[in-house]
């Protein structure tokens, strides 16, 4: 019921407003202008004073009387300043509007006011009975300029100053959100898109490009644009526009190369919120691309041991000297495949092969050409004994221990795929021959196995042919025993 009085309030101010040209004298201003205060100096730039809207349009009252009280008086709709959600209902009266919007020759939208109730800031404030920011907050009250002008606090090149007086006072942000970090600003500035926005950039991305303006949500809600699986395509929208990007220079495919991807597959495919997004290899507030010598560090931060293993291995010298990124040089960046055995060895298609030639680097041939003997042979046994599991279950022997068993196998194997970036041919030897070990010695069981259900089918064929001929023979005796007397 308070909004539909606000409501009715700000008609009756826009019923004086509009029935005022823009070249209706404006006492309201005049007078203050004269006493030189604050808000008429702030208000002669104002962006609704230059589309003719008067003080009255705000605060109500009659802008054509020279007399205070008669320009005052709550009978011509005087209000005084709008206090708490009262000051964004007043605004939304025009800005709500379409209509209204067309008449003063804007193309603006006119949900702001729905959009703003419906984003984190508008929950309620700490004190009760309004929400936590108004239009006001960023916009500023009797200054307020297009979003175009480079003074406006909500131009590109301010709004991360108006968003920091929130969101960098740590006082302040401990009443709504103490786990929120209050070093987002600082983060920025070292950012590429950061350090292009102080340079004056006004088409890098600022705060409002990825949370956007009125509408902004909290990361963990499924609508948000910086929720994991929307994240890639909220980078996207600049980062995969040929036009908007080139003037950097950059690609503009590393989304699509991204959702092609092992990475982007488990995210946007099977929805799995722990897989990685833009923002957890190029960093959030901070983002940037990693340098040749943190990609490592940067893989590292999911894939521990294969970091640490590489770090010790020969390749991360010879890296090194040949300025070539890690974890990138073999797997890629945006298109990481999944990984598979093909990639090991020498073959065309190895990534062993585009570096380690019989010719060139020719231990590294060798190794690679070893390893991937190795892992192929694991393979073929792993697959031979769980084929003679398989047969000795179908004929009813009893081999889940050795089934079992073989899942040491299989670990084996996984532990291989790691321990291939360590480079090192008797490491890698030793973890697959305990794979070997476990196949040998499962292959075996089963092999046993159906050799004892063969020899159980073959004993009970000969037991049952010689309990038959007994009884036959018994049979036939009985016969002529009962001949004999019957003769007698």
């Amino acid at each position: 019921m308070k909004r539909l009085t606000l409501g009715g309030i700000a008609a009756i101010v826009l019923f004086i407003v509009m029935n005022n040209s823009s070249r209706a004298t404006d006492q309201c201003y005049t007078c203050h202008r004269n006493l030189g205060d604050a808000p008429s100096s702030l208000f002669a730039h104002d962006i609704h004073r230059l589309k003719g809207i008067t003080c009255a349009g705000c605060h109500g009252g009659n802008p054509a009387s020279e007399d205070m009280e008669a320009a005052m008086d709550t009978a011509a709709g005087f209000i005084g300043a709008p206090k708490g959600n009262a000051i964004s209902a007043a605004c939304a009266a025009c800005h709500s509007d379409s209509m209204r919007m067309k008449q003063f020759g804007s193309t603006l939208p006119t949900g702001q006011w729905e959009s703003l109730r419906s984003s984190v800031h508008g929950a309620m404030s700490v004190k009760g009975g309004e929400q936590i920011a108004q239009c006001i907050t960023c916009h500023t009250a009797h200054g307020i300029l297009p979003v175009k002008d480079r003074l406006s606090p909500v131009n590109p090149l301010n709004v991360v100053a108006t968003c920091a007086k929130c969101h960098a006072n740590a006082s302040y942000m401990r009443d709504y959100s103490p786990s929120i970090a209050v070093d987002q600003v600082e983060k920025y500035r070292t950012s590429v898109h950061g350090m292009r926005n102080a340079r004056g950039d006004g088409k890098t991305a600022q705060c409002a490009s990825c949370h956007g303006s009125h509408n902004i949500l909290s990361a963990k809600d499924v609508k948000s644009s910086v929720y994991a699986e929307n994240l890639p395509t909220t980078c996207a929208r600049c980062h995969s526009n040929a036009e908007y990007m080139r003037e950097y220079g950059l690609p503009t495919d590393q989304f699509a190369k991204f959702s092609r991807s092992v990475h982007g597959r488990a995210l946007l495919e099977k929805h799995d919120r722990g897989a990685p997004a833009c923002n957890d290899c190029h960093g959030n507030h901070g983002a940037a691309p990693p340098g040749l010598e943190s990609v490592s560090k940067v893989c590292g931060t999911c894939h521990a041991l294969n970091a640490d293993l590489f770090s010790s291995s020969p390749h991360k010298k010879a890296f090194d000297e040949r300025k070539l990124p890690e974890c990138e040089t073999c797997h890629g960046n945006h298109e990481i495949v999944a990984a598979t055995e093909q990639l090991l060895g020498i073959s065309k298609v190895a990534v062993c092969s585009k570096c380690h030639q019989p010719d060139t680097l020719k231990k590294g041939y060798v190794v690679a050409a070893s390893m991937r003997m190795l892992i192929d042979s694991l393979d073929s046994s792993m697959q031979r004994a769980s084929l003679l599991i398989d047969e000795a279950e179908q004929k009813g022997m009893e081999v889940s221990e050795a089934k079992y068993r073989l899942r040491d196998a299989h670990q084996a194997r996984l532990q291989s795929r790691t321990m291939v970036h360590s480079f090192d041919e008797i490491k890698f030897r030793g973890v697959v021959e305990k794979g070997l070990v476990v196949t040998s010695a499962v292959t075996q069981e089963a092999q046993d196995a159906i050799h004892e259900y063969y020899f159980r089918r073959w004993g009970l064929g000969i037991s049952t042919l010689i309990i038959s001929v007994v009884v036959v023979a018994l049979y036939l005796t009985l016969r002529r025993i009962e001949r004999r007397q019957s003769q007698s």
